[in-house]
């Protein structure tokens, strides 16, 4: 009785937020990577995608008027990174709130003397472990890269503070997960300092939990370049998002 409850709530949501075909085809348009899908993935994309915007709060704040279609561009990209997960992963929290652009964070942090400084930065994105992911809009229409990063970070959250270790599937290595990321990682960082070229954006190199971040994003937008960057690493992210993303 009570999984016939949740199927008919289930379709009832999507029959009521239905997005009529003109429209998402106009909306995937807009975030090219998802053309490679099939026809079954696109479908299934865009359930998550009513269902994301039926739960979740997307909220507008420093004078930034939200249609309806930016909300569903940002429920489209927000949704990728769990598309072979389920809107499951993205429970405990409830809002998204987004900016017309950049906006200023305070923040504080100790350094290796234990001494604490306090600086005010302008940030696009920022995700808190149990509240909202906040978004600034410059970051979304075109370019992905903004959500999907925040939103990995949310993965990253479920265990803990983001450190570049989601919590893993039962049929994942720890070990294997931890081996790979740390190699590629420390790669990343060498090359940095020796002002190599980088397969990625240099905000990788900051830490493991940005580096998950990053190369998230890449996965799901690009993922060739993860493929062909670190092979170990895009063998375990398939793993871990239930994708295998690779074009070629």
């Amino acid at each position: 009785m009570l999984q016939w409850y949740r199927n008919w709530r289930r379709n009832r949501i999507l029959a009521r937020g239905a997005i009529p075909e003109g429209e998402w085809e106009q909306l995937i348009q807009r975030v090219p990577p998802v053309l490679r899908y099939d026809g079954g993935t696109r479908k299934r994309l865009r359930e998550l995608v009513i269902l994301f915007l039926a739960q979740k709060s997307i909220e507008p704040a420093g004078g930034l008027i939200l249609t309806v279609e930016m909300r569903r561009l940002i429920a489209l990209q927000a949704c990728l990174p769990i598309l072979g997960l389920g809107l499951e992963w993205y429970g405990g929290w409830h809002s998204v709130i987004v900016y017309p652009s950049g906006f200023q964070v305070h923040d504080t942090y100790t350094d290796e003397d234990g001494v604490v400084h306090e600086l005010d930065e302008e940030r696009a994105g920022e995700a808190w472990p149990l509240g909202p992911v906040v978004l600034s809009w410059t970051g979304t229409p075109e370019d992905t890269n903004v959500v999907i990063h925040e939103f990995a970070h949310k993965l990253d959250m479920i265990n803990g503070a983001a450190n570049g270790m989601p919590p893993l599937h039962n049929d994942m290595d720890r070990e294997q997960w931890t081996q790979a990321f740390t190699r590629a990682y420390e790669d990343l960082v060498e090359r940095f300092e020796r002002g190599a070229d980088l397969p990625f954006d240099e905000y990788a190199a900051t830490d493991p939990a940005e580096f998950f971040a990053v190369i998230s994003e890449v996965f799901l937008l690009d993922p060739d370049r993860v493929r062909r960057a670190y092979p170990r690493v895009y063998t375990q992210l398939c793993a871990f998002y239930r994708q295998h993303p690779h074009t070629g």
